[in-house]
């Protein structure tokens, strides 16, 4: 039982890695997809009830956000998985430009979420942290250890 937290600004590359790595394992659970925080936290108290793998893909840029999904997940025995998009906000915005124009986002949610990002930190309830960050058009890996946050 795995719950997956992406942790990063728009247009950073969190879809983009859930398509590569999670779509055929884990359950997408997305406010841009379901609309409503209630639907979400619906969908998630599914997956936890029925111990199904998830991805939250959204920005959850402070702690406080991240522990709606973190503080249930540990609770029902779940493995807690996050992942930081460490991109900074010229390359979201150019990012976002790119996409089409019903997948963009206006620059002052970027910057405003940007104003609010936290670093994730053990601490919080993870079990694993990584950081993704973009290197020649790809997205990298790399685990954070304890001591780097």
């Amino acid at each position: 039982m795995q719950a997956v937290i992406f942790i990063g600004l728009q247009s950073s590359g969190k879809s983009t890695l859930f398509n590569q790595m999670f779509r055929y394992s884990h359950l997408l659970i997305s406010k841009d997809v379901v609309k409503t925080r209630h639907r979400e936290q619906r969908l998630m108290q599914v997956c936890l009830e029925t111990q199904l793998r998830f991805v939250v893909d959204n920005t959850n840029p402070a702690v406080a956000d991240r522990q709606r999904y973190v503080l249930s997940a540990k609770a029902a025995g779940f493995e807690i998985v996050g992942y930081f998009f460490d991109v900074n906000i010229a390359e979201c915005l150019h990012f976002n430009r790119k996409r089409d124009i019903d997948r963009q986002v206006p620059d002052v949610a970027i910057r405003d979420a940007a104003r609010r990002l936290e670093l994730p930190r053990y601490a919080e309830g993870f079990d694993r942290l990584y950081r993704v960050y973009w290197k020649q058009n790809q997205l990298k890996i790399e685990e954070m250890s304890h001591e780097s946050i």
